[in-house]
């Protein structure tokens, strides 16, 4: 969930590594810090700083000087925020530099050895035990230290490690954390996300599961943990520096629901097959008589991801009338479901890397199970697992929040239930009709975006509430619960999601004239339903803000969205929904792109 950069080469390393953290700091971070060398210098020099990397720049001193370093951001699991618990971590000698993404399971078993044995910690973290570990290893090489201490370790890792008597070169390893090389002219790049190296190569090689490598100015080379070579291929990134900035916006979440318009025609780009009223989706690997051979689709996902998958699942079962659910892959993976050879499995993830859905697909890939991914990250752990999937072509997504990854995910399943439909059952003018719907969303998406200002006000009307209920039924239920996410995200307000009809089962003794509610209320045949919900509620002084396609009486106020096919009305009723978090987190003066807790690409359990 942390950041970490580093750099071997001829250039002055600390405002590389600088800018390197500057640009993740979007994952979430409470401290900061840097280590560097050269061939030349006499040591490892190090400094770190509780807060953010402002302050840790502050405190660099100007002469610090060094041609190879590791920096990192980190976002706390062990031991609170402080100067000392920030990485990089260093051994007593101040020979060995670590830094280190991910949490060791047998830290206190291994801590508790080291402290028997004489050795001091000076931090509460459970990486200062790789320091440990590595600078008492009485291996010759580097690599090898390295590789000895990990024989030992359980749990998941992305680590760095500098050693002052290999000045020349770093060593990197992973488990169940990213790593991911810069390929530059004799200079070389690692990063635990490619933000940090797209300014300087978009040659990139992306470490698997159990892989180390070393890095030295003009070379690399790969290798297991047990020492056996492995052959890496760099590979070309399609995002540029560019992708990153904030493009004349405040925020980059402000942005990134405005670039959903752009984002979301991306993604239908290239796949629309008129000829057939379908769509090419190759990279499923997935042909006719597979797709008519599934049963089931169950869809993995965590948070918005999750929520997502709830919107696919309902497509799926309406376009393709196969049953489908979506669960958190975080329970998932604990609960030794039954897989089901006839069963579809789908990956999703924003980021690729999200620890609790990769364990889910290494979980049912050794049961023998079909996966699918849909991530947004090419190369990503989750897309080089699963047996095929679709690339969500969101662009890069900086706010910890997100927006237009998940329209674009909820417009990937659209995609794919359309394609699962018309392999079956679904007729060509229901085909025709999905795709003629599909092609209207970016311009409703830009529609509905022109309606900010009038959001921004009703934002400004409901910030002082301290807690907000959301409801809507079927399709609207996961936009509920979604817009509810967002909510408690980015503004810090109790929000909680209720299906509609669910009301008269108990949380009508919560409404009040203090608790708003918004109420998710599409035009299709549950309209009167929803409308009988608000009139539940306004009997008993409940305030309301309908999403809906038209103006709804019962409510104190209502934000008109474009009609659409029904099956694809959730995308778009989500879209107001991310302003008003937006516009309420700004209007309570919160950080809006790193909200207190979070981290964008949640690597750890």
């Amino acid at each position: 969930m942390c950041g970490i950069v580093g750099y071997i080469g001829k250039r002055d390393v600390a405002p590389l590594l600088l800018e390197g953290l500057q640009r993740l700091e979007y994952r979430g971070y409470d401290s900061a810090g840097i280590v560097v060398t050269s061939p030349k210098a006499a040591g490892l020099k190090m400094v770190k700083a509780k807060g953010r990397v402002r302050d840790l720049e502050a405190k660099v001193p100007a002469r610090f000087k060094g041609t190879t370093g590791i920096a990192h951001t980190r976002w706390a699991t062990h031991g609170a925020p402080s100067d000392l618990n920030a990485h990089p971590h260093m051994s007593a000698d101040n020979k060995v530099a670590v830094v280190h993404n991910g949490i060791i399971d047998n830290a206190g078993d291994l801590r508790r050895k080291l402290e028997a044995d004489g050795v001091v910690f000076l931090s509460e973290t459970d990486t200062e035990v790789l320091v440990h570990l590595i600078a008492r290893s009485e291996a010759d090489k580097l690599e090898d230290k390295v590789r000895e201490t990990l024989r030992l370790i359980e749990g998941t890792y992305g680590i760095a490690v500098m050693h002052a008597d290999f000045p020349e070169r770093i060593v990197v390893a992973r488990n169940g954390s990213p790593v991911v090389l810069g390929i530059g002219e004799k200079e070389m790049f690692v990063a635990s996300d490619i933000a940090a190296l797209v300014a300087h190569t978009r040659q990139i090689v992306t470490l698997d599961d159990g892989e180390m490598a070393t890095l030295k100015a003009d070379d690399f080379r790969t290798y297991t943990t047990e020492g056996t070579r492995t052959t890496a291929e760099p590979t070309t990134v399609e995002w540029e520096a560019a992708s990153y900035d904030m493009g004349g916006h405040d925020t980059y979440m402000h942005k990134e629901i405005h670039e959903q318009a752009e984002a979301v025609d991306r993604v239908l780009r290239g796949r629309i097959d008129d000829r057939f009223s379908t769509v090419h989706l190759g990279g499923l690997n997935l042909d006719a008589r597979d797709a008519r051979a599934v049963r089931r689709v169950k869809i993995l996902g965590c948070g918005t991801s999750y929520h997502a998958g709830q919107i696919g699942a309902q497509m799926i079962e309406e376009l393709a009338r196969i049953p489908a659910d979506a669960e958190p892959a975080s329970e998932f993976r604990y609960r030794n479901a039954v897989v089901d050879p006839d069963t579809l499995y789908i990956a999703v993830s924003q980021s690729g890397e999200t620890y609790d859905v990769l364990a889910a697909v290494q979980e049912l890939k050794r049961k023998g199970a079909r996966v699918l991914g849909i991530v947004n990250v090419v190369g990503s752990a989750i897309a080089r697992e699963a047996d095929g999937g679709m690339y969500v072509h969101a662009g890069p997504e900086v706010c910890v929040v997100s927006t237009k990854c998940f329209t674009n995910t909820c417009v990937a399943f659209a995609l794919l239930a359309l394609h699962l439909g018309r392999t079956r059952d679904l007729s060509v003018r229901d085909g025709k009709r999905i795709i003629e719907g599909l092609r209207k969303l970016p311009a409703q998406i830009a529609e509905m975006l022109e309606q900010e200002e009038d959001i921004k006000k009703l934002a400004a009307q409901y910030a002082d509430a301290r807690s907000m209920l959301f409801i809507g039924r079927v399709r609207g239920y996961p936009v509920a619960r979604e817009a509810s996410l967002k909510l408690k995200e980015v503004s810090y307000i109790h929000a909680e999601a209720y299906p509609a009809s669910e009301l008269k089962h108990g949380p009508l003794a919560l409404i009040e004239p203090a608790l708003p509610t918004v109420a998710i209320v599409p035009d299709d045949d549950l309209l009167e339903k929803n409308r009988a919900a608000m009139e539940e509620i306004k009997a008993r002084s409940g305030q309301i803000l309908a999403v809906a396609h038209q103006d709804q009486e019962k409510a104190d106020h209502t934000i008109v969205v474009p009609k659409n096919e029904d099956e694809l009305d959730p995308i778009l009723m989500g879209i107001p929904l991310q302003l008003l978090a937006y516009h309420t987190a700004l209007a309570l003066g919160r950080d809006i792109d790193k909200p207190r807790n979070l981290a964008k690409s949640v690597t750890v359990e």
